[in-house]
């Protein structure tokens, strides 16, 4: 049986992309290869980094503020540095950073209404 072997992308809808995408240039440094979006090479990962994929219940709250029925997550170097950078953009930064076993978090919504998580792995 063939396998599925990790994540190949995030695609979602936006009202105009090439401006989101120029946001999560300007204060993320996502350098775009294209005008609407930009690739992450496997070996750029951090030790102790992988992708997830994870079914949330109907019900979850998980997402607020957000009214997306979804969330994404982008691994970071560093959670609380990466806040502090986009916090000048205006977007909702969600003053809440968690640290576990599972590493650093942090989040915020985009111009678009969409919750990103941000995540730093722990140290290998």
């Amino acid at each position: 049986m063939a396998t599925v072997l990790g994540i190949g992308g995030i695609f979602f809808k936006s009202k105009d992309p090439k401006a989101l995408m120029a946001w999560y240039a300007q204060w993320l440094g996502m350098t775009p290869h294209w005008e609407t979006g930009t690739t992450f090479p496997a070996d750029k990962m951090p030790g102790g980094g992988y992708a997830v994929f994870s079914p949330f219940p109907d019900s979850t709250n998980s997402f607020e503020p957000s009214t997306q029925p979804f969330m994404f997550n982008l691994v970071v170097d560093d959670v609380k540095a990466m806040l502090g950078q986009i916090r000048p953009s205006g977007a909702n930064v969600i003053e809440k950073v968690e640290a576990s076993e599972y590493g650093t978090f942090g989040w915020f919504v985009d111009p678009d209404g969409n919750k990103v998580e941000l995540w730093t792995p722990p140290a290998k």
